[in-house]
């Protein structure tokens, strides 16, 4: 497809039909087919550029969400010095003194908290970034070919998965964290309640009531503290959740390649050169013909995506690798190889463009009638 360009809408991270609103109409390509038709070309600002290519400062929406489980930030967290007050004798006195030292503790274990949650940060990120490590090793190595079950790279899944392990632990920390903080917030409400309750005693003097306000403006600090605190361990708790189950499914799929010895990033369904028997019925979403070198399919794929998934949301989809059967043995193998090279490409344009890895399955199979590589996408 020598005539369309990608534009700016294929950027990682970019999602299809959950971030657009209306159909792309497809480009004409000797290469490409789609079952939308041929007959007109997508408009060259279909795909706006991303915040980042215009230069423009990321949005709070997009710095909230990093990468990688614990890369975000954490508040900080500057304790209010709660100050002290002329004891009066008046029993109103006693009960200030009281709640002051209450909310001088919760001072001291929100520091204690926020150095806990920064630390399990720390500990999350490590984790997560070691295994990424192993995580590419491994995928470098099935990626270039390997031998069917290799223990060097069992190893290295093994290793992967502690580290995956280490994130559930990571997460439980950060539970037990989040109920002590809600504790606290519970605590520094009720003191505040105290305090408007402490206004109606009788037998206060004037310096008891000055006190009191001063001590009730530092725990109405306390307790927006406490509770933005609270939050930044809820949005670490639910980032590392996603994080760790989405990995969780991308290990399977490893281990999966690695006793086949090679990489589907969504799903194997059979060994190099097999016939699988795949569901090849109904009309393919997209055809893409590799009869030149360097076919240009991302920009008609995007857009046929696009538009089945604002038909089924809920779509998944089977890319194959269709080989022809013409030649020799040994050319039959190498034509096979070709076609579940170029398949492994497509699926990985498909997961840049936000299609989750879980929602694919890479298949191949032969067709009598087919002259060169095809990989063919079909919705299910």
């Amino acid at each position: 497809m020598r005539g369309i360009s990608a534009q700016h809408g294929l950027k990682k991270g970019l999602f299809l039909a959950f971030a657009l609103t209306a159909g792309l109409s497809l480009a004409a390509c000797s290469s490409v087919d789609s079952m939308f038709g041929d007959d007109s070309e997508a408009p060259a600002d279909a795909f706006p550029p991303s915040a980042a290519d215009a230069g423009a400062p990321p949005s709070a929406a997009s710095a909230a969400q990093p990468v990688t489980a614990g890369a975000a930030p954490v508040a900080t967290i500057t304790p209010v010095t709660i100050d002290g007050g002329a004891d009066t004798g008046t029993a109103v006195n006693k009960t200030v003194q009281a709640i002051r030292n209450q909310v001088a503790g919760l001072q001291q274990k929100l520091s204690a908290n926020s150095a806990r949650l920064a630390d399990l940060r720390n500990q999350g990120a490590g984790a997560a970034g070691s295994y990424q490590e192993a995580k590419a090793h491994i995928t470098t190595r099935l990626q270039v070919g390997t031998t069917r079950g290799n223990p060097e790279l069992v190893s290295e899944w093994n290793a992967a998965q502690g580290q995956l392990d280490a994130l559930s632990a990571n997460v439980n920390a950060l539970n037990a964290l989040g109920t002590d903080v809600t504790n606290d917030s519970s605590t520094a409400h009720y003191a505040l309640d105290q305090i408007g309750a402490t206004y109606n005693v009788s037998g206060a003097v004037d310096e008891d009531h000055r006190q009191l306000r001063l001590l009730e403006d530092q725990t109405s600090q306390t307790i927006v503290m406490i509770d933005r605190l609270l939050r930044e361990v809820a949005d670490g708790i639910q980032r590392q959740t996603a994080y760790v189950a989405t990995e969780r499914s991308n290990l399977t799929t490893l281990a999966a390649s690695i006793k086949s010895g090679d990489f589907y990033g969504g799903g194997v369904t059979g060994g190099l050169g097999s016939s699988l028997g795949v569901s090849t019925a109904g009309t393919p979403l997209v055809v893409v013909k590799f009869d030149h070198p360097d076919v240009d399919y991302q920009q008609i794929l995007y857009a046929a995506l696009n538009q089945a998934l604002q038909n089924r949301p809920g779509a998944n989809f089977q890319v194959v690798a269709v080989s022809p059967t013409r030649g020799t043995a040994a050319s039959v193998q190498i034509a096979q190889s070709t076609a579940r090279r170029h398949a492994q490409d497509v699926m990985r344009s498909m997961t840049d463009m936000g299609v989750p890895a879980t929602r694919l399955n890479v298949a191949s199979t032969t067709d009598p009638g087919a002259t060169v590589s095809e990989v063919r996408v079909f919705v299910r």
